[in-house]
C-alpha cells in the first residue's frame, strides 16, 4: 500500500467516540450551551433526574414534574471507582441507556439562572466526560417538555454489561467510594422514587434478592 493510500485509509476509519483523546469535556459542554441557546430567545432549562439527581439536585428548581421519557431506561450498570467504589474494587451507579422507558422527575430552572449554574451540574455529573449529554423529550401531565439528560452508551467503558446477581451481590456488600457504599446509593434511589409515586420494580426486585442480609 503506497504513502497515500494509508493516508486515505486512516482518513476513513470512523471517529472513536472512546478514544480519550477524544472525549472533550469543554468542547462537549460549549455544545451543549449552545444546544440551549439555540431553543428560544430566553429559554429554561429542563433537566431529567432518573437517579441522585431526584433526591439530591443541589440546585434549587422553580418547577418539578413527573416525567416519563420513552426511549431511555433507569439501569445500575455503570462503573463507579471513586465516588461509590474505588478501582480495587469497583462499585456502580445508575445511568440512562436506550431502549424502554424511564419515569422520573424534570426539573426547571428559569433562564436567568442557567448559565450560573450549569457549571455546577457539569461538574457534578460529567467531572470525567462519560457520560453523553442529550436532549430526550419528557411526557409530563402538564405536556412535553425537552430536558438535558446524561445519558451512557454501550460502546463506553464505563458499561458494566450485564451483571450476575452474585456479582451485584459482592458490589452491594463490599464496593464503597468517596460518598459511600453503592447498596447506600441504590436504596436511596428507590426511596426517592417511591416518595415521589414511582415504581421501579425491577431496582426492587434486584435489591431483594441481592442486598446483603447481615
Amino acid at each position: 500500500m503506497s504513502t497515500a493510500d494509508t493516508r486515505l485509509s486512516a482518513a476513513a476509519k470512523p471517529r472513536n467516540p472512546w478514544d480519550p483523546a477524544q472525549r472533550d469535556g469543554q468542547r462537549m459542554f460549549a455544545e451543549m450551551v449552545a444546544q440551549w441557546r439555540a431553543q428560544g430567545p430566553r429559554p429554561d432549562l429542563w433537566v431529567f433526574g432518573y437517579a441522585s439527581l431526584v433526591w439530591r439536585p443541589e440546585f434549587r428548581a422553580a418547577e418539578q414534574r413527573l416525567a416519563n421519557v420513552p426511549g431511555y431506561h433507569r439501569c445500575l450498570k455503570m462503573w463507579s471507582r471513586v465516588n461509590r467504589g474505588t478501582y480495587e474494587r469497583p462499585g456502580l451507579v445508575f445511568a440512562l441507556m436506550a431502549g424502554g422507558s424511564c419515569h422520573g422527575v424534570a426539573l426547571r430552572l428559569p433562564h436567568d439562572e442557567v448559565e450560573g449554574m450549569l457549571p455546577t451540574l457539569w461538574a457534578r455529573e460529567m467531572p470525567n466526560p462519560v457520560y453523553d449529554p442529550k436532549w430526550v423529550m419528557c411526557d409530563t401531565a402538564q405536556g412535553r417538555v425537552r430536558a438535558l439528560a446524561f445519558t451512557l452508551s454501550r460502546q463506553s467503558p464505563s458499561f458494566t454489561g450485564t451483571l450476575s446477581n452474585e456479582q451485584y451481590r459482592q458490589i452491594f456488600t463490599h464496593s464503597t467510594g468517596r460518598y459511600g457504599t453503592t447498596l447506600d446509593y441504590a436504596q436511596q434511589t428507590l426511596e426517592a422514587l417511591d416518595t415521589h409515586g414511582i415504581k421501579d420494580h425491577a431496582l426492587a426486585r434486584l435489591l431483594r434478592q441481592c442486598a446483603p442480609t447481615d
